[in-house]
């Protein structure tokens, strides 16, 4: 039977239809195992890279946190202790300078006449006692064989003990002049730091009066901070044990917070504000803190004897409390939530919620969420 032209075209257009859907459906098919195999975008099979830390068990010491102010440890202005005119400078300004290095000169020409006459007495003063000596000599064999009375040679011998005491009068006199020429040269009396000059070559200098320089030690150097008289108690307890490490953090210094020593105690509570000043002495050869810049410092007080603590990094906070995360043994982590307590510069005591020996997250929990998959990198 013949068909007719337009059944044949529906036909064929029938059958193309049919491949194309088979096609669609094959590929669909073929996109989904793909899609199956690929990785979500942004996910790590290996795990978010985080920093690790361990809870753990024993004595840790409480500490209190307070502002201080360094201070150097000695302050001296410098004068010159005879009058005259200042001649040089020999430091630089704001410069490091060394125990006896030269900070200035007064002219010395005056003193140095002084000297020069005191000893010219004191030459004078020996010729005088030489002259003495012999006259009483001679007079004394005068006397033995009846030449001279007694009188005389008394007086012989008592211009004898005048020209002895003239000379160690102006012996002194000398040596106390020698002292007055090396006062012309002013020398740094311990390591430290200059200030601006407060006087200049040509301006006359009046003896223990007029300041040429403030120089400052500061290394060591203290810083000073007040703590309420009701820590005192607790401090004093935690001196008992030993020397009383402080930790000062400078503001904007990114490095480790220095470590020194309690060094001071002050020996009366202030009872307008109900404080009490302490210093901390530290380290400070590379000037680190500068005299007046403010520190806050980090004092122990009372020893926790048997508490679990962990760094205080790994604390995180959120609306329904505080909170850690626990790196369980399948390498998964378990957002739990904790009870602080006491804490010190670097840990904290959890009193509620962790367990000795439990590891949590300490860096890299803003990429975290419960049950997230970790790589640990450290700790």
């Amino acid at each position: 039977m013949q068909r007719s032209p337009g059944k044949k075209l529906l036909l064929i257009a029938g059958l193309v239809a049919v491949a194309a859907i088979g096609a669609g459906v094959w590929r669909h098919a073929a996109d989904g195992k793909d899609a199956q195999k690929q990785p979500t975008k942004g996910a790590s099979p290996a795990g978010t890279p985080v920093n690790t830390a361990v809870a753990t068990r024993g004595e840790i010491d409480l500490s209190l946190k307070i502002i201080g102010r360094a201070e150097a440890y000695s302050t001296v202005n410098i004068r010159s202790r005879v009058n005259g005119q200042l001649e040089t400078l020999a430091f630089t300004p704001g410069a490091h300078v060394k125990k006896g290095a030269l900070l200035a000169q007064v002219d010395p020409r005056p003193l140095k006449a002084a000297l020069d006459e005191a000893q010219g007495k004191v030459a004078s003063d020996q010729a005088q006692l030489t002259k003495a000596e012999a006259d009483l000599a001679r007079y004394q064999n005068m006397l033995g064989k009846g030449f001279v009375s007694r009188a005389d040679f008394d007086l012989y011998k008592a211009n004898l003990g005048v020209a002895r005491a003239a000379l160690e009068s102006d012996r002194a006199a000398a040596r106390a002049a020698q002292v007055q020429l090396d006062f012309t040269t002013i020398s740094a009396p311990f390591d430290g730091v200059t200030g601006a000059p407060l006087a200049y070559p040509g301006a006359t200098l009046t003896a223990d009066t007029t300041d040429i320089v403030v120089l400052n030690e500061v290394d060591p150097i203290r810083v000073a901070f007040a703590i309420p008289e009701d820590s005192l108690s607790a401090v004093r307890a935690s001196q008992r044990r030993g020397a009383l490490p402080v930790e000062a953090k400078i503001p904007g210094d990114n490095g480790e917070p220095m470590k020194g020593e309690l060094e001071f105690v002050d020996n009366a509570v202030d009872a307008t504000t109900g404080t009490i000043v302490l210093k901390g002495r530290f380290a400070n050869a590379d000037g680190r803190l500068t005299p007046g810049q403010f520190a806050q410092v980090t004092l122990p007080t009372t020893r926790l004897a048997d508490a679990v603590s962990i760094p205080v990094i790994a604390l995180q906070s959120s609306t329904s409390g505080t909170f850690v995360f626990v790196v369980k043994p399948d390498q998964t982590v378990e957002q739990r939530t904790v009870t602080t307590g006491a804490s010190t510069a670097a840990r904290v005591v959890i009193d509620k919620g962790l367990a000795e020996g439990e590891r949590v997250v300490t860096e890299g929990q803003m990429l975290l969420v419960d049950g997230a998959r970790v790589r640990i990198d450290k700790g």
